[in-house]
């Protein structure tokens, strides 16, 4: 102890040591502690920033001190608008955020904000988006009758559904955007 090479101290020379503890803790070099990166969600059709409540309360419960931030844009009804026109917002919303990480940043993306994502990363040269995950998202296109679709239109047939989406009209929803 103390370079003593198994000499023991005196219980007396312990107790004068002992209100310098602190100040040794602290001139000891301090364990490496890994930063986490920040995390940003992208919410899917008809979906909100609520959604993801218990996904940002589990990120902070298994990593605390982990700056989330589900991104609350073109919540419900508002997650019908064109694809590009959401890209655009959701870029606005990411720089800032982007910004004040420059280590990186994850980026999980639930359904239609899949997509989403991966428009946004396609336009952003700059990004330092680490990690991308996208969770049940249709990357390859939607064909046929989904409930929303069967809600959305409800007389509609899968073999009739493409020229209301590729017409005019169609292409102001979302889901016509991305339809295959």
């Amino acid at each position: 102890m103390l370079g003593l090479c198994g000499q023991r101290l005196p219980a007396a020379w312990v107790l004068l040591l002992l209100p310098f503890l602190p100040l040794l803790l602290l001139a000891a070099p301090a364990p490496h502690r890994a930063s986490y990166k920040p995390v940003i969600v992208v919410h899917g059709l008809f979906d909100s920033s609520y959604s993801f409540r218990h996904l940002l309360e589990y990120i902070n419960e298994t990593h605390p001190g982990t700056v989330v931030t589900v991104l609350d844009l073109f919540d419900g009804r508002e997650s019908l608008r064109p694809l590009w026109e959401q890209v655009q917002g959701f870029r606005e919303a990411v720089v800032p955020i982007m910004a004040k990480a420059p280590q990186g940043v994850h980026l999980i993306c639930y359904s239609q904000g899949g997509l989403v994502c991966r428009a946004l990363l396609s336009v952003m040269d700059d990004h330092n988006v680490d990690s991308f995950i996208s969770l049940s998202s249709p990357q390859m296109g939607q064909y046929g009758d989904t409930d929303y679709l069967k809600w959305l239109f409800p007389t509609s047939m899968r073999s009739n559904l493409y020229r209301i989406c590729y017409s005019p009209w169609g292409q102001e929803f979302s889901i016509c955007n991305y339809w295959h």
